[in-house]
């Protein structure tokens, strides 16, 4: 499938009905998803038929775009059961058969899920002032449990901090793209229309 035709199958995907602040639900744009899921695809090889995991999976968009792309299995794990429903009328509407979501907290996924995933894909929370460092926990648990390489968004302003823990970690990282993340006025504080903010696309190679 052609990135803008994966772009534009995903335009469909519902998303968040009710954000909610305290977790940073911001959509992943159907443009950023087919970006994220086309190169690794055709860089990497490593969805089609590869088991997935979408961590902090929101309303599923990464997950879906998984399965269009060929994934063998697709598991998506979210806090929110308000998103994960919404999730579950997404993967309805694309009548898809190899996706399945967990309600959990990401940051305390057991290790009875280590070796599952042979790819883990995320757009994690980047971490307010009450929730700073929820990026790198996420991340902690992604480079844990994946069997090959996690492939995950962070804040361009973090790029130092990222690949410098990741290394600490014993894991190599790759920043693959940086990309413009244009968030939309979700919340009542917001101002603007939308901000744009420089977002690494990194790959985290997993040697085991």
């Amino acid at each position: 499938m052609k990135r803008k035709e994966l772009e534009s199958a995903l335009q469909d995907a519902e998303g968040f009905e009710n954000p909610k602040i305290g977790l940073e639900q911001y959509v992943t744009s159907p443009h950023i998803a087919a970006c994220m899921l086309f190169t690794i695809e055709n860089n990497f090889g490593d969805i089609s038929g590869n088991i997935v995991g979408d961590f902090g999976c929101g309303c599923g968009i990464l997950s879906i775009g998984s399965s269009l792309v060929g994934a063998e299995a697709v598991i998506g794990f979210d806090i929110d059961s308000e998103a994960l429903n919404t999730a579950s009328v997404n993967v309805e509407s694309y009548e898809l058969s190899n996706l399945d979501f967990i309600q959990c907290d990401v940051t305390k996924l057991s290790d009875s899920y280590r070796g599952m995933f042979d790819t883990i894909v995320m757009n994690p929370p980047f971490g307010t002032k009450n929730n700073a460092g929820i990026d790198m926990k996420f991340l902690k648990v992604a480079v844990e449990l994946s069997n090959n390489a996690v492939y995950s968004l962070h804040k361009t302003s973090t790029r130092q901090h990222v690949v410098s823990r990741a290394k600490e970690w014993g894991y190599n990282a790759s920043v693959l793209a940086q990309l413009r993340y244009d968030l939309p006025a979700t919340y009542k504080f917001h101002k603007k229309t939308s901000v744009d903010i420089c977002v690494d696309f990194i790959r985290f190679e997993i040697n085991k």
